[in-house]
């Protein structure tokens, strides 16, 4: 995301050796500069202020206290708190929600069920704990009625929350299933932009907030003319440490080389071609931001939205056809980055991603969805221990002194300071869980663990479950193709066939199990665990 000048990459779009392909003819920048271009016509007047830095010379002693930077004083206070519950929140796209079962998921610490509700052909989003013992309703199924129900004693719920059956409950005695404790807590809930949202208050008066306040909408995301292949993934740090990392775009060439392509500068001044970068926000508020960088715009909407567009370079031509007639003019291209970082728990957060272009759309028709998430899966594992360990860091020294304990005197680093800036002046640099933690983050397990692929991301995506199942049957096919091949040879000997025919059935069964190995290797590597070792990148 290198100024939004590197391939998209971290728009964490390319797998391995056919995301490179892919990537050197749809994501990588030219080095010419790329006219930026704004959200909407209505910000272009808003009152910039740009974060002037420059990089300190090399001194050998630095002050106790060094002088604070203008990136650290550019803001203007306001007394406004962020409302953290008073704002939509995404929680799947709806590509990897199976309609057939109940989904549990964790949003802002508050623990929810979604479920399609066949009855009003739409998603519901309700409190997953069942109103009898608590038990968790996203165990539970959708009966042949269309109801949820629990499976720890039968009850069961229509879309509005209303408990249709308790079994237990004698047929001519009281009616339970109409008292308002028997109902479970329904949250109000929409699809946009092909995502689940829910607004976490189950209060009755906010149940027509969607008319009052929708989420965040991004056009590009629903305009035909585009594609937008999504992704999500759980992960192993915190709202605002993963919100952060996303605006940095410095880091690129260095915590993902390797991986992806960068712009590099005429004057390399080391091996992964880092260059300043010219960055500047405009006016900083309680809705969030805009940044101006090289080769376009970002945008910041608070809490969960961060996206950037930009246009590339079309080449007109000489404006006539071969015919003599005038050509018709190019179609601009134009590609983002959406990210939409959603709050877990403290340590834990969400990430989905797409990456909307109106060109070279065929790709994603051909390419298979989970192969592109292989790619992606290695870009966010490429940093993601160094994120783990530095929220971590950032904890010790207290998240509201972030200024104080970071030293960042360069513009590269402006959209971050942005956000740490809003975060602190807004929202007291802590999400507002209400009481339901303590604050202290979830110990650090094993590496493998804190990496892990499979429960982070292939059982919550539809494309990538169903791979990792197709080619686990694979594996087993091949195993058992080499076994039946070696049974075989092993009674061939006993007949007149002859030893071109026994050489070439040994072979066929080396090759299906040296195929199985090597498929064994694939499947663990890409869909379990996947490491990343930053000090042996550049070992021959």
């Amino acid at each position: 995301m290198e100024a939004l000048r590197v391939s998209p990459i971290h728009s964490l779009h390319t797998p391995t050796r056919l995301g490179k392909i892919l990537a050197k003819k749809l994501f990588f920048f030219n080095s010419k500069p790329i006219p930026s271009s704004s959200f909407s016509s209505d910000h272009r007047n808003v009152s910039k202020f740009k974060l002037f830095a420059t990089m300190p010379s090399y001194v050998s002693t630095e002050p106790a206290d060094p002088p604070r930077t203008e990136l650290e004083t550019q803001f203007e206070t306001q007394n406004n708190k962020f409302d953290w519950y008073s704002q939509w929140y995404p929680i799947m796209p709806v590509c990897d929600l199976d309609k057939r079962v109940p989904h549990g998921k964790k949003v802002m610490g508050i623990d929810v069920v979604v479920w399609w509700d066949t009855n009003e052909s739409s998603w519901k989003v309700f409190d997953d704990a069942c109103p009898h013992r608590l038990a968790p309703l996203s165990e539970g199924r959708i009966d042949q009625w269309g109801r949820l129900q629990c499976v720890y004693h039968g009850w069961c719920f229509n879309g509005v929350g209303d408990c249709k059956l308790i079994p237990q409950a004698p047929p001519d005695g009281p009616p339970f299933q109409t008292f308002k404790k028997a109902c479970v807590a329904v949250y109000p809930s929409t699809v946009q932009n092909d995502i689940v949202w829910f607004w976490p208050n189950t209060d009755p008066k906010f149940k027509d907030i969607l008319k009052e306040k929708r989420p965040p909408y991004i056009p590009e995301i629903d305009d035909p003319s585009y594609t937008r292949l999504m992704g999500n993934r759980d992960i192993p740090y915190g709202y605002d440490v993963l919100v952060e990392n996303l605006m940095d775009p410095a880091h690129v060439a260095y915590a993902h080389y390797g991986l992806m392509r960068t712009r590099q500068p005429e004057n390399k001044v080391d091996r992964e071609g880092g260059r300043p970068l010219e960055m500047s926000l405009q006016k900083l508020d309680i809705n969030g931001f805009i940044s101006n960088q090289e080769a376009g715009s970002s945008k910041f909407t608070p809490p969960c939205v961060y996206q950037s567009f930009l246009s590339l370079p079309v080449n007109q031509g000489n404006g006539a056809a071969s015919d003599g007639t005038k050509k018709k003019p190019a179609v601009p291209k134009r590609m983002g980055l959406v990210f939409i970082c959603i709050p877990v728990s403290p340590g834990n957060s969400r990430l989905i991603w797409t990456f909307p272009r109106n060109f070279e759309k065929w790709i994603d028709k051909i390419v298979p969805r989970w192969m592109f998430h292989v790619g992606q899966n290695l870009i966010l594992d490429s940093d993601l221990y160094l994120l783990h360990v530095e929220e971590r860091k950032i904890m010790e020294k207290g998240p509201e002194k972030w200024l104080k304990a970071c030293f960042v005197p360069t513009k590269s680093d402006a959209q971050v300071v942005g956000f740490r800036k809003w975060f602190n002046k807004y929202a007291d640099s802590k999400i507002d869980w209400r009481g339901k933690f303590s604050g202290a983050l979830p110990p650090t397990p094993p590496r493998e663990q804190l990496m892990d692929r499979y429960w982070s991301h292939v059982v919550n995506c539809r494309s990538c479950s169903a791979a990792h199942k197709g080619l686990n049957v694979l594996e087993v096919v091949l195993k058992l193709v080499s076994i039946s091949l070696i049974g075989i040879v092993a009674a061939a000997q006993q007949s007149m066939t002859s030893m071109a025919v026994r050489t070439t059935v040994v072979s066929m069964a080396i090759l299906c199990f040296a195929a199985s190995k090597w498929l064994a290797h694939f499947i663990y590597k890409n869909f379990h665990f996947h490491d990343y070792n930053h000090g042996r990148i550049f070992v021959r």
